[in-house]
């Protein structure tokens, strides 16, 4: 589903990937971790067609993503550090106005669906700055679902949030379908993304340095790797 080869990018002489390859397979999770500037937010970035890289290519279900983006664009929601919702609408006001960008079909019914997955349907008609840090995390996960995209790119979902709303995250994931769709998730927390992914990536020094299947691995054999490629480092 996601394809990506000897992807390259600079800023300026600071080189930040340095030709990274990674595949992940349709209905696949895989969780990518690094240190703080290892260039993960980038690579994501990338993948959503929010930047464009130096060298190399990114292919969404076999379709170069620099040939194609305006389409393929619908093949992905993304999650990131900023909500990409406007406080002063409300909940449903933000998700019709991203219907309307998608040309989601039945918006009404589909934003009430995804408002009721994420446990906000009865606060549809408060303003969202009126929301807590973990409600505006919900909410905007229905935004990135909500055209329904076989992709979701998770750039460290659980930012800002306290203990209680980081442990609903995984529940709220599975809420929303994510065993329907390829993820591709960053994150800090190893326990956290060792149960969630069903395969782990460690990106250090602008190339992937480690990759494994979660059964393949043990918390305590990733925080050693973790420590290898990127604390040591």
């Amino acid at each position: 589903m996601i394809e990506i080869r000897n992807l390259v990018k600079t800023f300026g002489r600071r080189v930040v990937l340095r030709g990274v390859n990674l595949t992940i397979q349709e209905g696949e999770f895989v969780t990518l971790m690094g240190a703080n500037g290892a260039g993960k937010t980038t690579l994501m970035h990338i993948v959503a067609n929010l930047s464009k890289p130096t060298a190399g290519d990114v292919f969404i279900n076999g379709f170069r993503l620099a040939d194609a983006a305006s389409q393929l664009r619908r093949y992905i929601g993304l999650v990131s550090h900023k909500t990409l919702l406007y406080d002063d609408l409300t909940a449903a006001q933000n998700l019709r106005f991203y219907a309307r960008m998608y040309d989601v079909p039945q918006a009404e019914e589909r934003i009430e669906t995804v408002l009721r997955q994420v446990g906000l349907w009865g606060r549809q008609h408060d303003p969202v700055r009126t929301y807590s840090r973990g409600m505006q995390q919900r909410l905007a996960i229905a935004r990135a679902i909500l055209h329904n995209p076989p992709i979701l790119l998770l750039d460290e979902p659980d930012t800002g949030l306290d203990q209680h709303a980081s442990d609903m995250l995984g529940k709220l994931l599975h809420a929303v379908g994510v065993s329907q769709r390829t993820i591709l998730m960053t994150t800090h927390n190893l326990e956290r993304g060792l149960s969630l992914g069903n395969r782990v990536v460690i990106l250090a020094k602008g190339k992937i340095a480690y990759d494994a299947r979660r059964e393949a691995v043990s918390v305590d054999e990733l925080r050693q790797q973790y420590y290898r490629y990127v604390t040591a480092n």
